[in-house]
């Protein structure tokens, strides 16, 4: 165990990757990584974990944060609802304890964290000896024992493998041996400084650990979409504060089943009564139509363009206007992208603010 503790660290201080969240690790660092690295590539992880402390250097700073300022420099990285947990966790440990705690259980109280990430808050961040458990990790000790562990019995060897006096290297090491040698389908065997005691390589069942997975595929709906302009821009809607999208703006529509029909133009009356919106008329049908893929759904998006003249903002809340410079400034989610570079570029056929 030692030895193989030993062997593992000195590839990790060799080979370990070069990350911005790694040069100077700090508690408050290592959470905002950890949550912006939840399914998504290093790569796109890296430029946008830098411009978000530029802008939010600390988590007090971050804790009093405007939500919108969060979402903005979260554009780009997908699955918001990460960036709604973060700045809800920095507000209650802010609120709590005035910082992070050290202590996973504590950690486990905030919103969005679970075993993983409190334990690599906790080991990275902190220096406490425990085991933080990925799906790289996992895959690595499965290979070791050449047996298909499931989580918990994953986060059982883990916690008698971690390394006291180096935990945050440990957890970061078998991290970096599962992104980068151990891989899912083709493991660089001979690469790895765990071979000797690889029972999976011994045995040539490395790509049988874990075992092959079938994709589910993603079901589409069709997801009817209405731009409205008016004298005050184009028409924006908040999304509800839980769900798909939770909380972002984009634009008025409506997801349906695959087997319900889509509606009618006409249909968006109900909206313009609703908003109180003034002279509503369709000037495009079908102008719009793209697919947009989820990790666990699809949209068949169809965009409808219309035009209202409005004197008032409208109302409930969830609704506003937004001028072409606060379009192109606001963090709408990936999702809504085709639709507002239509409207920007103006291949729409209306002008943000035409009448």
């Amino acid at each position: 165990m030692k030895r193989l503790r030993a062997e593992l660290l000195a590839w990790y201080d060799r080979s370990g990757r070069d990350l911005p969240w790694r040069r100077a690790p700090s508690p408050y660092g290592t959470l905002v990584a950890e949550f912006m690295l939840q399914q998504t590539r290093v790569a796109s992880v890296a430029p946008r974990y830098l411009a978000f402390l530029r802008a939010f250097p600390t988590l007090k700073a971050l804790a009093a944060a405007r939500p919108d300022e969060v979402l903005a420099l979260w554009e780009g990285l997908g699955y918001y609802r990460r960036a709604t947990y973060l700045h809800a966790a920095a507000r209650e440990a802010e609120a709590r304890w005035g910082g992070l705690p050290d202590d996973p259980a504590q950690l486990l109280r905030l919103p969005g964290l679970g075993p993983y990430l409190a334990a690599a808050v906790a080991s990275i961040g902190f220096g406490r000896p425990v085991a933080a458990v990925d799906g790289n990790v996992r895959r690595v000790l499965s290979r070791l024992v050449d047996r298909e562990l499931g989580p918990r019995e994953a986060r059982r060897l883990a916690a008698r493998l971690v390394d006291r006096g180096r935990p945050g290297d440990w957890n970061q090491a078998l991290m970096d041996l599962g992104a980068t040698v151990c891989l899912p389908r083709r493991p660089r065997c001979g690469a790895c400084p765990l071979g000797r005691v690889c029972r999976a390589r011994r045995r040539g069942t490395a790509s049988l650990r874990p075992a092959p997975r079938r994709r589910r595929p993603v079901r589409a709906a069709p997801r009817p979409t209405v731009v409205v302009f008016g004298p005050r821009g184009v028409l924006l809607e908040r999304r509800p504060p839980k769900g798909l999208l939770a909380g972002l703006w984009g634009f008025p529509g409506r997801e349906r089943g695959g087997d319900e029909a889509a509606p009618e133009a006409d249909d968006w009356t109900e909206l313009a009564r609703a908003l109180g919106l003034v002279g509503l008329r369709p000037v495009r049908r079908r102008a719009l139509e793209y697919r947009h893929t989820f990790s666990h759904r699809a949209w068949e998006v169809v965009v409808d363009v219309y035009r209202a003249a409005c004197a008032r903002e409208p109302e409930p809340a969830p609704y506003r206007w937004a001028s072409p410079a606060e379009l192109g400034a606001l963090p709408l989610p990936r999702a809504f992208e085709p639709i507002r570079q239509a409207i920007l570029d103006g291949s729409l056929g209306c002008g943000a603010g035409a009448t």
